[in-house]
């Protein structure tokens, strides 16, 4: 189950991207803590892109990159991958 209490930072564009899109963080915190589909990020190697659909929001798939290597957690980017929807 989600932990809103999750050691994180965020990077500025992530903070921007919470703010622009209207993404809840409890959403950004279940997709980290219980993903339905976790990956490797093809360019950066410290990185983790973990997916979740969220019903609240239509269905649609929430992708959160995150440096999982670092202490706390550092979330780079968080939005909506419209090339997940229906995968998941």
């Amino acid at each position: 189950m989600a932990n809103d209490k999750i050691p994180y930072s965020l990077s500025h564009h992530a903070e921007l991207r919470l703010a622009e899109r209207k993404i809840k963080w409890a959403w950004v915190a279940i997709t980290v803590t219980d993903p339905t589909l976790t990956e490797p990020h093809p360019k950066d190697a410290t990185c983790q892109c973990a997916y979740r659909a969220i019903p609240e929001a239509g269905e649609r798939v929430l992708k959160v990159v995150y440096n999982k290597t670092t202490d706390p957690w550092h979330i780079v980017t968080i939005h909506f991958d419209r090339r997940m929807r229906g995968r998941l």
